[in-house]
């Protein structure tokens, strides 16, 4: 049903008030540095709220690379375990409300409108606060007024002085580290895992997914130093995979390893005593690595629960098994196969074109693929081009979007034929009608280009179905 006019447009305008303050995922070239990124305007804003985050327990994720996925996870979970939950992610792929949801359902409209409206005196009274920390703020007053009984919140970008950074979190969970806006963040591992590491905070415990050791490394250190209990995933919980299919999903076990007891007490146990013990999980989520972060989030709930949010193995497995993450080796059509992938790096487009190999085995790929300009596209270049067909460039509508015929330049040395497209929409058409019905169609190589595909298509196929 059509939203009512009047309230599209206070939507509507609330939304541009919102992207009136500064948005730094909108710039094209800024310095990532606390003057910037000022967390004491933040802490102070906060505390003219009430601090509505202290209301209610808060799991808090940061990462390069599956944090999203671990995020919904975490939070389904809770859904399941009777939790009155709050999800709070970034970016969006289709409407600004998926970043602020309880229980699986966006901020209405209405409430929207109406706390954009109270923020306002707030605001226009010199407040020098960015897009993104007024929509921090807004999601936790609004989960402390919706009664909201346990939180998991994304952080945005790095970790240390993201605007998330203001809370004091029951865990911590820090998911794989790559190489990701290495122009603010750094260009090292090491020094990219001393941002995300930010979110560590004193005594508070921090589950880590699988990492390489220069960024283990880093984060082990800062756990130390601040008194913070380490559960590493790999180590202190194992995980293996049983099965997989695109119809199924995939199960695998995890399991406390070594130092950590089963079921969070007592003595602990050797590593074959804990196996025996192993919960078997499944999930909708396609790819070897999306069973690594289904692992984090495991690990992390049992932290969480030894640290007040309690959760049963029964709702970790039904929340897991429902969980809805789109645009994350979402397949739209299974035959001919339409896939689209959120993949933005060079290891998220590794890790896409693994699963690709595993799921569609020798199939002919046309990739529709478009990135912001400060990405590295060369690296994802170099994953997926040498198994693609033809590429169909195309641009989202963000204003980092990097021009098509920059992408056909890029793309140049590897020989594999370009076709260059003004629009998302473009772009799709002409990738089905290349595909026929022997090829997948791939889009990827940013989260507003998966979203964009992903949104034509279901509006296709809307107007495909015959009216009553």
């Amino acid at each position: 049903m059509p939203l009512d006019m009047e309230i599209d447009t206070a939507y509507q305008e609330a939304l541009d008030y919102l992207y009136s303050f500064v948005d730094y995922s909108l710039t094209r070239a800024f310095r990532y540095s606390a003057d910037k990124f000022d967390l004491d305007r933040m802490r102070s804003f906060m505390e003219v709220l009430g601090r509505p985050d202290q209301r209610y327990p808060i799991i808090h994720i940061a990462g390069t690379k599956g944090k999203g996925s671990i995020a919904a996870l975490c939070a389904s979970a809770l859904q399941a375990a009777g939790y009155r939950t709050g999800l709070y992610t970034s970016p969006h792929l289709q409407d600004y409300r998926e970043r602020i949801q309880i229980n699986g359902v966006p901020i209405s409209h209405e409430d929207f409108i109406a706390l954009v409206d109270e923020f306002r005196p707030l605001l226009d009274g010199g407040t020098p606060l960015t897009t993104f920390e007024i929509s921090t703020a807004l999601a936790f007053l609004y989960f402390a007024r919706q009664g909201v009984t346990a939180a998991v919140i994304e952080v945005g970008l790095g970790g240390r002085l993201d605007a998330t950074n203001v809370i004091t979190p029951r865990t911590a969970v820090i998911a794989s580290i790559s190489y990701d806006h290495t122009q603010f963040l750094g260009s090292t591992l090491a020094e990219i895992a001393a941002e995300k590491g930010g979110i560590i905070k004193p005594g508070v415990p921090v589950v880590i997914s699988p990492q390489k050791d220069e960024a283990r490394i880093a984060l082990e250190q800062i756990a130390s130093t601040r008194g913070a209990p380490l559960v590493e995933v790999g180590r202190d919980y194992r995980y293996e995979m049983l099965e997989h299919s695109v119809e199924k999903g995939q199960s695998f076990l995890v399991w406390p390893a070594g130092g950590v007891p089963a079921n969070g007490s007592g003595e602990p146990r050797d590593d074959e005593t804990q196996r025996s013990q192993a919960v078997q999980l499944r999930i909708p989520l396609l790819g070897h690595h999306q069973v690594e972060n289904a692992a984090t989030a495991y690990a992390a709930l049992q932290t969480a629960a030894r640290s007040g949010i309690p959760i049963d193995e029964q709702a970790v497995q039904a929340g897991f098994a429902r969980v809805n993450w789109p645009a994350r080796f979402e397949i739209l059509r299974p035959d001919p196969p339409l896939v689209v992938d959120a993949a933005h790096n060079r290891d998220s487009a590794l890790q896409l074109r693994r699963t690709l190999e595993e799921y569609f085995p020798g199939k002919p790929v046309i990739l529709i693929f478009g990135a912001s300009e400060d990405k590295d596209i060369q690296g994802m270049f170099a994953e997926l081009l040498p198994y693609t067909r033809q590429v169909v460039a195309t641009r989202s509508y963000h204003p980092r979007a990097l021009e098509p015929e920059a992408l056909e330049e890029l793309a140049r040395p590897y020989n594999t034929p370009v076709l260059t497209t003004g629009s998302v929409e473009e772009a799709l058409d002409e990738a089905l009608r290349l595909a026929g019905s022997d090829a997948l169609v791939l889009a990827a190589g940013s989260v507003f280009v998966a979203a964009g595909v992903r949104e034509v298509w279901l509006q296709k196929q809307k107007k495909t179905i015959p009216q009553e």
